[in-house]
């Protein structure tokens, strides 16, 4: 535990010196919901967004921007870049098992990712009056299975590209849809009905991240397909993965 805590705070200092993608994680975000409620009619309650307001339905497709940026652009291409410098190979010749350092930037990462989605939560709440989450575990839930879930896409990206390049280029099959079907490059209530069904499934969950915010409950369906993304993500990176 000493060796990971060690490797952590290293990781951190190295991560923070190009602080582009911490600030883009934390910050991007909530500067998009800042911009978004500024735009005539997104606070206000419309029938195309099912009687919410429209920056209530853009707060979970904020999530996915955040998880996406960082599980599918970030932690790939650091990873296969440790690969490609022989990082990874030669921690293995060494008591400090390569497994450290990947645990490393996943914590990192994912603590990045966890601060920008607070950032958002309060500000949504505190600016626009966005209303905290219905059913709170439903959403904690929710948004643990769609962590995970990116994440390990991420790593299937790493785990088969041999320059950080190639990863980022791996991971863009994911994160296109990912941003497609979450929301982001046009919100959920405006897309044709059987492209919002196929985004009701897809992580990390923006469908039921909105239903336990401001709707009725997560339909156990989209938790299990959740779940189902999270083991055979994990499971594959772990099969794919290369040290070297």
């Amino acid at each position: 535990m000493h060796t990971f805590a060690k490797i952590t705070a290293t990781e951190t200092k190295l991560f923070l010196r190009t602080p582009f993608m911490p600030l883009a994680g934390i910050l991007f975000p909530a500067v998009l919901l800042l911009a978004i409620g500024a735009i005539p009619g997104m606070t206000e309650p419309s029938a195309k967004a099912g009687g919410y307001r429209f920056i209530d339905a853009w707060v979970p497709s904020l999530i996915v921007i955040s998880l996406a940026m960082l599980a599918l652009q970030s932690i790939p291409g650091a990873v296969a870049a440790y690969r490609e410098q022989g990082v990874l190979r030669r921690l293995a010749t060494t008591p400090v098992h390569p497994a450290n350092l990947l645990g490393a930037q996943l914590l990192i990462h994912v603590v990045i990712a966890l601060a920008g989605i607070g950032l958002v939560l309060g500000l949504a709440n505190v600016v626009y009056d966005v209303p905290m989450p219905k059913h709170p575990a439903a959403f904690l839930l929710t948004l643990l299975l769609g962590v995970v879930s990116m994440f390990a896409l991420g790593l299937v990206a790493a785990a088969v590209a041999p320059t950080s390049k190639a990863a980022n280029g791996i991971a863009m099959i994911a994160f296109l849809p990912t941003m497609f079907f979450g929301g982001v490059y046009l919100p959920r209530p405006l897309l044709p009905e059987v492209l919002r069904r196929i985004g009701d499934y897809v992580p990390p969950g923006s469908q039921p991240l909105q239903d336990a915010w401001v709707g009725d409950g997560v339909q156990p369906l989209q938790l299990v397909v959740l779940a189902a993304f999270a083991v055979a993500g994990t499971v594959l990176a772990a099969r794919l993965f290369r040290w070297e």
